[in-house]
């Protein structure tokens, strides 16, 4: 019997009311975007606004996605009632919540993530709070048409890219959490237990690299372990 492909996406049984999601990220909308550290994949404006962050800093956008402790509600959450509700929806832990903002004319390059996958134990969701048909999703080769109030799973683990050709913002809710019964319960409803094994692409030193350049924002000791052992990889691949 063929083995079936882990699962790259899913569009989860959740709806949001788009305009009280507009409502909220017009209340957030003069905060200060914090441009996205990773200056080396995109062109244009792709930024973040932090919901949830380390000790609840609103100017941590770092998404971390190993560890939930001392993850707390930034001050500017506490002034968007209908987010707050968006949240309590979901019954799991959250290592990082944060909105970003995808400018009219910017791209983000293809690339992956580290061990972000429902199959890893850690998951990335996306609610779209505000779109536009000139958006182009690609995740390992699917074109992903994401629209306002929707509510998916994006497997980070295999390639995506996005670009905005529109003349508008793209701006998603973007969700990171921890895998549990809950969750369980609720992706296993969508598609079978089998399907959310490890088949995540062979790392190559490029991505190590990029790994570790993330990890360097951080000065939690985990992100420390982290980060020799990546180092260890990276010896391994390149063969020296």
């Amino acid at each position: 019997m063929e083995k079936q492909k882990t699962i790259r996406y899913l569009k989860l049984p959740f709806c949001f009311d788009p305009g009280k999601l507009e409502k909220d990220l017009a209340i957030v909308s003069n905060a200060a975007w914090i441009q996205h550290y990773n200056t080396k994949d995109y062109s244009g404006d792709w930024s973040a606004i932090p919901l949830y962050a380390i000790n609840g800093d609103a100017t941590n956008i770092f998404a971390t996605s190993f560890d939930s402790s001392g993850v707390k509600e930034t001050p500017i959450l506490k002034e968007c009632l209908y987010f707050q509700e968006v949240m309590q929806t979901f019954q799991f832990e959250v290592t990082a919540v944060r909105l970003l903002r995808l400018g009219a004319g910017a791209v983000i390059q293809p690339h992956t993530d580290h061990e972000l996958g429902y199959e890893n134990g850690y998951f990335r969701l996306h609610v779209p709070l505000v779109t536009n048909p000139g958006v182009k999703f690609l995740l390992d080769g699917d074109r992903l048409r994401m629209l306002p109030g929707e509510c998916w799973y994006i497997n980070a683990n295999f390639e995506h890219s996005v670009s905005n050709a529109g003349t508008s913002d793209r701006v998603h809710l973007v969700i990171d959490g921890i895998r549990n019964e809950w969750t369980d319960e609720l992706f296993f409803s969508l598609a079978p237990k089998e399907n959310y094994e490890c088949e995540s692409p062979a790392e190559s030193p490029e991505m190590i690299r990029r790994m570790m350049e993330e990890l360097q924002h951080l000065s939690e000791p985990a992100a420390e372990e982290l980060l020799a052992g990546l180092r260890q990889k990276l010896v391994l691949l390149e063969g020296k």
